[in-house]
């Protein structure tokens, strides 16, 4: 299995067992789903309680939510009340993302440069549809990534959106 964790602040973003493309070989597109668990016990939404449930008070407490999120400590951010802030942010990230790669991987340097403006400019025209979440340290520094719901198959499912020069893949 892999970890994807920020490259900044080594927040763990996301695993490799969540369905995942590369687009443009410089946006991760990872699906989530929907889940609510108590406890140790995961159930996907929609599906029905087992009928052997204790049907007496009950103090756990149940947490639903994105599997992504959950799993891995994501905060939502509301730091981006428009188009702006959020483009003001990104050309500072991408610039400490482009320093690193150009010492790490500068082989990297030109796809990023040349696949992120125009990959951005699609996302940032759907600003209005996007829900931003940081790590765990809720550092904004950092990788700020967004989610959308999309359409798939007959289900409305959210997908989330790294950068992928902004990540480190930790194998364990």
């Amino acid at each position: 299995m892999k970890i994807f964790k920020d490259i900044i602040t080594g927040d763990e973003m996301f695993t490799d067992t969540y369905k995942m493309k590369l687009v443009d070989d410089v946006i991760y597109e990872v699906q989530g789903t929907l889940i609510s668990r108590n406890q140790d016990n995961i159930v996907l939404s929609g599906a029905n309680p087992s009928a052997e449930a204790d049907e007496e008070g009950n103090d756990e407490s149940i947490e639903t939510g994105v599997d992504i999120v959950l799993n891995h400590r994501l905060q939502e951010s509301f730091a981006f009340a428009d188009k702006k802030s959020l483009t003001l942010h990104l050309k500072g990230y991408m610039k400490k993302v482009l320093e690193l790669l150009q010492e790490s991987s500068p082989d990297q340097v030109d796809v990023f440069k040349n696949n992120m403006n125009t990959t951005m400019k699609g996302i940032l025209g759907r600003f209005n549809e996007l829900q931003f979440f940081t790590g765990e340290s809720m550092d904004i520094e950092g990788m700020v990534a967004m989610c959308e719901y999309r359409e798939i198959g007959d289900e409305t499912l959210p997908v989330f959106m790294f950068f992928k020069h902004g990540l480190i893949e930790e194998k364990v």
